[in-house]
This record gives structure tokens, C-alpha cells and sequence, in this order.
């Protein structure tokens, strides 16, 4: 008997809704294969037609997000990509649930660090004096602020409208957080 694609497909992105939903709230080492097939209305053994293990299912959820991503960046002219590009392109992304269980309380530094790593963050356009040695730093600031107030904003279940976040990460890097505080 031959399965049907769009059934196996159906089937894998049920596992992977059900992963990121738990995975969301809480640690990974507290997931158990039997729960995922539970609340996915199947048994184990179905769950092991798709993944090893919930490790597999990890790396094949990162890995197809991050690809996903690249792939929409890769569409960017080179000339305007920008940190507000890249955080648009996250925020519109149709794997937002993916992203919020990933980049959530219980997702892994590892993670974060993969996404910093596989972005093409180097082709963004940054205003830093060249061949200065703190230009490394300044970078990893930028980016790494830039992708926490992001993880902060979906935490917050985006009370903030994405022009309002974009414009608030471009007024940090460009005034600092002086307008923002008491005089």
C-alpha cells in the first residue's frame, strides 16, 4: 500500500504543530514521543514513521525554519537588506508558531546562536568606521539586541504593531534609550 503525499504531509506538519504547541510550554526533556502521538491522534509507532526521536524533530523544525527564512531573504536586494528586513521577514514568516516555541522561554540558546549564525546578517548594511577592531562588537550588539527584542515581542504576544518594534530598534541604534527616559 502506498502512502499519499499530501497525507504524509498532513501527518508530519500535525506532529510538528503538536511539538512547537508543547515545546512552547515547556522544557523539551519534559516531551515525550507518546504525548506528541497523543495529542496528534496517533500512536507511536506512527510518530517513528517521521522522526527518530524528538531530537530529530527538533533539528528537521529549526532546519526547514531557518531554510525557510534564507530562502525569503535571498529575494531581498543586497543593497536595502537591513536588521528590519530580517525581522520582517521572521514576523511575516508563516512559521511564526515555530518561531515562538523555538526563540520562546523554553527554546535553546543553541538555537538563537543557529539563527545568528545562518542568516546572511553579513550582508546587512551597517554605518561602523572600517577596519576598526571593536566592529565585531558593535555587530554582535546590533544583532543580538535586535533579535532579543524580537524574541521580547513575541513573548509579549506582539502588543506592539511590527512598524511600531521596527521603528523602535531603529530609534535604540540611532538615539539610544535617552528619549525613552524621564528628564
Amino acid at each position: 500500500m502506498k502512502k499519499q503525499p499530501e497525507i504524509t504531509q498532513k501527518t508530519r506538519q500535525l506532529f510538528i504543530d503538536v511539538f512547537c504547541e508543547l515545546y512552547s510550554q515547556k522544557p523539551i526533556e519534559k516531551i515525550s514521543v507518546q504525548e506528541i502521538a497523543n495529542k496528534s491522534g496517533f500512536n507511536r509507532s506512527t510518530f517513528y514513521q517521521y522522526f527518530a526521536d524528538i531530537y530529530e524533530l527538533l533539528d528537521f523544525v529549526e532546519n526547514d525554519l531557518l531554510n525557510n527564512i534564507k530562502e525569503e531573504l535571498s529575494n531581498t536586494e543586497v543593497s536595502t537588506h537591513t536588521i528590519q528586513n530580517t525581522l520582517h521577514c521572521l514576523e511575516k514568516s508563516e512559521h511564526i508558531s515555530i518561531l515562538k516555541a523555538l526563540l520562546g522561554d523554553y527554546g535553546s540558546i543553541h538555537f538563537l546562536e543557529r539563527l545568528k549564525k545562518e542568516i546572511p546578517f553579513d550582508k546587512l548594511k551597517f554605518n561602523f568606521c572600517e577596519n576598526n577592531s571593536l566592529t565585531p562588537y558593535l555587530t554582535e550588539f546590533y544583532i543580538s539586541t535586535s533579535l532579543s527584542l524580537f524574541r521580547l515581542w513575541l513573548r509579549q504576544e506582539k502588543d506592539l504593531s511590527s512598524e511600531e518594534l521596527f521603528k523602535l530598534v531603529d530609534n535604540l541604534y540611532t538615539k539610544g534609550i535617552t528619549p525613552y527616559t524621564k528628564k
